[in-house]
């Protein structure tokens, strides 16, 4: 029985899942949105979510923390400065998982995670594919 076993292995040790989960909430603070497995979305939600709540902190101790765990300097910075205070009248719930679909090469269910956009803010800019005119 699991009783009191939380969290999914993925198939991988304790080091080389923590690593990926570092790696992957880098990537999701960096570009606010990145496509993964369902499992994996869920599993680190809450390590996104426990370092934009570090982010509201703002003190230098919550600033440590989150160096501990994000692997880049530069998206800590923009934790900080950016993506923080977007959440400053919300208390949780900072992402969203959107399921895509089943993969074609393994049948491996699909979803993005991504940070949701607050109201008034504006969502991010991405491009539009041109219309041709016949």
């Amino acid at each position: 029985m699991r009783h009191a076993k939380a969290g999914r292995k993925l198939n991988r040790t304790q080091s080389h899942r923590k690593a990926m989960f570092r790696n992957m909430v880098t990537s999701l603070l960096e570009k606010e949105r990145i496509e993964t497995t369902e499992a994996r979305a869920k599993e680190i939600r809450g390590l996104a979510e426990k370092m934009i709540t570090l982010g509201k902190r703002g003190n230098l101790h919550a600033r440590r923390q989150a160096l501990a765990v994000i692997r880049k300097k530069e998206v800590v910075k923009k934790l900080f400065d950016k993506i923080a205070p977007r959440y400053q009248n919300r208390n949780g719930g900072y992402t969203r998982i959107i399921k895509t679909g089943i993969r074609k090469g393994d049948a491996a269910k699909l979803a993005i995670i991504e940070l949701i956009q607050e109201e008034g803010a504006s969502p991010p800019k991405t491009k539009k594919p041109a219309d041709t005119k016949s």
